[in-house]
């Protein structure tokens, strides 16, 4: 079975930073891809930034020169690191991992999601 294990957000006042990171654990051969999503209250879960196994990262236009999302493969851990920060950024913020392979040729998990960690961004 394979977990993702997230460490990191809290409170920041608007134009601070925060980072957040992200390990998977369980028996793991290979993950497509990590990232983060967040979802705030009434809102539908929506991609922050992803990075695939070969370094492609996508940003999401609200993150875009202000987060920075990185990635470890060799400890399948994937990090976020978020300056700038608006009070709309407040939610609570979800990794991903994508297409997680467990053993060579065996089929891939399509998703696994962490439990999510609170953002609060206000003065």
């Amino acid at each position: 079975q394979v977990q993702l294990v997230e460490s990191g957000g809290g409170w920041v006042q608007p134009g601070g930073s925060l980072a957040l990171s992200c390990e998977a654990v369980g028996v793991i051969f290979d993950i497509y891809a990590m990232g983060w999503y967040r979802q705030a209250p009434g809102e539908q879960r929506e991609v922050v930034a992803t990075i695939t196994r070969g370094g492609y990262t996508y940003y999401k236009d609200h993150a875009k020169g202000r987060f920075t999302i990185s990635r470890d493969n060799a400890k399948n851990t994937v990090s976020l690191q978020m300056s700038s920060l608006r009070p709309e950024d407040t939610a609570v913020y979800y990794c991903n991992a994508n297409e997680v392979t467990t053993e060579p040729g065996r089929k891939a998990i399509d998703d696994v999601w962490g439990q999510g960690t609170q953002v609060t961004v206000s003065s």
